[in-house]
């Protein structure tokens, strides 16, 4: 059979698998025999994550939904997805870090659950959102990302982004809502240079290379092939880190290609 929409290739899967945990009980440990293989819960994971469907509807082909579904939530708490995104863009080129954010809608099923006072969901002009920012290298892969609420800022979390990776020698490239003195003073300390054009109402404007502003677009063009991903364009999961797990899973499939 071959591979279906969706799912990884075999070169795909051979990059990755060994990054998962193992799928059986260790010789002379107890333990059930796992229910499906690694390979059928990376794929079925990867279904819901591109079409946005509910767990109770995932095919059958990839095994029980709630086997899928513990896997999913055993991974996301061990952070297995985090570390096979960090590990596939370790060889990044950070000539030039674009830094930005998009919005994803909150939908209904998102609300309620477990109260947490500084959940990355807010209300913002359009309804509830939540805000993903990201750093893409200078060939337009994903690098870093944060969440926060719809209606925060984007320079508030700027700085904090920034310190994911280390930006020594790089050149920031940002919109004129990065041009806040905190984090040109950040990037400044850290070595490394910024191409951000000044507000209109800047006292001291400095100067701004054009031609290299135009390499922005590369952040831009991620978000676009992120939010083929159904379940980050809309967010369904109550809790920040389920979220944020499909985000990396969504990088993942994106830096495989």
């Amino acid at each position: 059979m071959g591979t279906k929409r969706y799912e990884l290739t075999e070169s795909e899967w051979n990059r990755i698998k060994d990054m998962l945990p193992p799928e059986h009980p260790k010789e002379g440990k107890r333990g059930r025999p796992a229910k499906c293989d690694n390979r059928s819960a990376m794929n079925g994971i990867l279904w819901i994550a591109r079409g946005g469907a509910p767990w109770r509807e995932l095919p059958e082909r990839y095994g029980p939904w709630q086997t899928i579904y513990s896997r999913f939530r055993k991974w996301k708490d061990m952070g297995i997805f985090e570390a096979i995104f960090k590990t596939l863009s370790i060889d990044a080129d950070f000539e030039n870090i674009s830094i930005d954010s998009t919005s994803c809608k909150v939908h209904q099923s998102a609300n309620g659950g477990e109260k947490i006072e500084n959940k990355a969901v807010g209300m913002s002009r359009g309804g509830r959102n939540t805000k993903i920012h990201t750093l893409v290298d200078g060939l337009g892969n994903p690098l870093a990302f944060m969440l926060s609420s719809g209606n925060d800022h984007d320079s508030v979390h700027a700085v904090s982004l920034l310190s994911q990776v280390d930006i020594e020698r790089s050149n920031i490239l940002g919109d004129k809502a990065y041009g806040a003195k905190a984090i040109r003073e950040y990037i400044v300390s850290q070595r490394a240079t910024y191409t951000i054009p000044p507000k209109s109402d800047v006292s001291d404007p400095w100067p701004i290379d054009w031609h290299t502003y135009r390499e922005r677009h590369l952040v831009e063009c991620f978000f676009q092939k992120l939010k083929w991903f159904r379940r980050i364009f809309t967010r369904y999961d109550k809790l920040d880190s389920s979220f944020l797990a499909f985000v990396y899973i969504g990088a993942i499939a994106i830096l495989l290609k």
